[in-house]
């Protein structure tokens, strides 16, 4: 069982409407729209995607795979994808399936999923090496793809040549700017994606005008087709806000064969199978008993 570490909750949170729902992320959303669509593989079977909210992206995601296994910390954002989804093809025989879980103590089975994102997660982490090596111990195969705020980003590289901040966004530790809050540089990003037993395949700088002045000034669709054709710069050099990073698993294994959803849970507690029992599914190793109610499995706390 992994020890404990501070995870930020959005439970009870409106964020999809809050941050996202008011016109004045337009620009981000299809920028990151266009990076996500850029790195996704042509098709997939089953998707984890971590962290995902609401479920803004993930019908980008349900278009390549089979299934999507949406998971995120609170249960309130998982209630909303619900709603505003369904499960992709009808009650209980969906293609998508809703997941709260803590990503230090993920519910899988290894070599469950040949696909994998996590968008916006990783920035609130304190421990981000751990989560990534939860990520790849229940992939079998195919790409993971990573956003992360850059820390090497422009506007902090000019905000302290000017010194207008302390830190330097020149060295590879994360900064906290705020609570649960992190920068990372894409050096960092990398060590730990390889060490988490992921090989880099490619690289996207997103978000270049991410000024509250040219969005104010130009419609966010010009911004963004301005920004795609910035983004594969990424290769070569990292200054913008956001990254997106897509990775490939190294010596993956055989995926899983899936007969039923529950298949692909372990008890997040001691990682053994589990047996189903009405609504709940029960941990014969550890005897700790975890709740499915309308539609969401729930692994946040055990009954």
């Amino acid at each position: 069982m992994s020890e404990a570490r501070p995870v930020c909750d959005y439970e009870g949170s409106n964020y999809q409407t809050e941050f996202w729902g008011k016109g004045e992320r337009e620009y981000e959303d299809r920028v990151e729209r266009i990076a996500l669509n850029a790195l996704l593989p042509k098709s997939g079977r089953l998707c984890l995607e971590v962290g995902a909210g609401a479920g803004r992206l993930t019908p980008l995601l349900a278009e390549r795979f089979d299934r999507v296994v949406l998971m995120d910390y609170s249960r309130t954002q998982m209630e909303q994808a619900r709603a505003r989804l369904g499960d992709g093809n009808g009650r209980g025989h969906g293609r998508l399936t809703f997941v709260a879980a803590n990503v230090y103590q993920l519910p899988f089975a290894p070599n469950v999923f040949d696909g994998a994102t996590m968008i916006r997660v990783i920035h609130h982490l304190t421990d981000a090496p751990a989560a990534l090596k939860e990520i790849r111990s229940v992939m079998a195969s195919g790409s993971f793809i990573l956003e992360f705020a850059n820390k090497q980003n422009w506007k902090a590289i000019f905000r302290y040549l000017l010194r207008r901040q302390s830190w330097s966004p020149f060295t590879t530790e994360p900064v906290e700017f705020a609570a649960l809050n992190f920068d990372f540089h894409p050096r960092a990003i990398r060590g730990w994606l390889g060490e988490a037993g992921f090989a880099v395949k490619a690289t996207r700088t997103v978000s270049h005008y991410r000024l509250g002045m040219l969005k104010r000034l130009i419609p966010a669709n010009i911004l963004a087709a301005a920004d795609a054709l910035a983004q594969p710069t990424g290769e070569w050099a990292q200054f913008s806000p956001s990254v997106f990073v897509k990775s490939e698993v190294i010596g993956g294994g055989k995926q899983k064969e899936i007969k039923k959803i529950e298949e692909i849970f372990v008890c997040p507690n001691c990682e053994s199978q589990l047996s189903r029992s009405g609504e709940a599914m029960d941990c014969f190793c550890c005897g700790k008993r975890w709740g499915s109610k309308d539609g969401i499995y729930d692994f946040k706390e055990p009954l």
